[in-house]
């Protein structure tokens, strides 16, 4: 990261990294869409009563920012459904518990 290399940042923040604090995350960009969204329907709405070029302009920035949003959206949810790779110290079976004397 350009800003590192430099010097400028030097803070470790986990929910900087990928597959950390995935539900805060896609909360932030969730709610973020919900709002692009009401404020691209709205400027629609408000272009096609006023027809003021502004309008226009921001129901396209807005829509753009709607895809932007909804993307980002997909991959913290694809994210959290991606199975995870930690190792979990399994119990051992009756048998090897036999076989090792600790009692089941």
């Amino acid at each position: 990261m350009l800003l590192a290399r430099l010097g400028r940042m030097t803070m470790d923040m986990k929910v900087l990294k990928c597959g950390n604090c995935e539900e805060l995350k896609l909360g932030v960009h969730g709610l973020t869409l919900g709002l692009a969204v009401v404020c691209g329907v709205y400027n629609a709405a408000a272009w096609l009563a006023r027809r003021e070029p502004h309008l226009a302009v921001n129901t396209v920035l807005y829509s753009a920012l709607i895809i932007f949003e909804q993307r980002h959206v997909a991959h913290h949810m694809a994210e959290l459904r991606r199975p995870r790779l930690t190792a979990v110290p399994a119990e051992p079976s009756e048998r090897e518990a036999a076989r090792s004397g600790v009692a089941a």
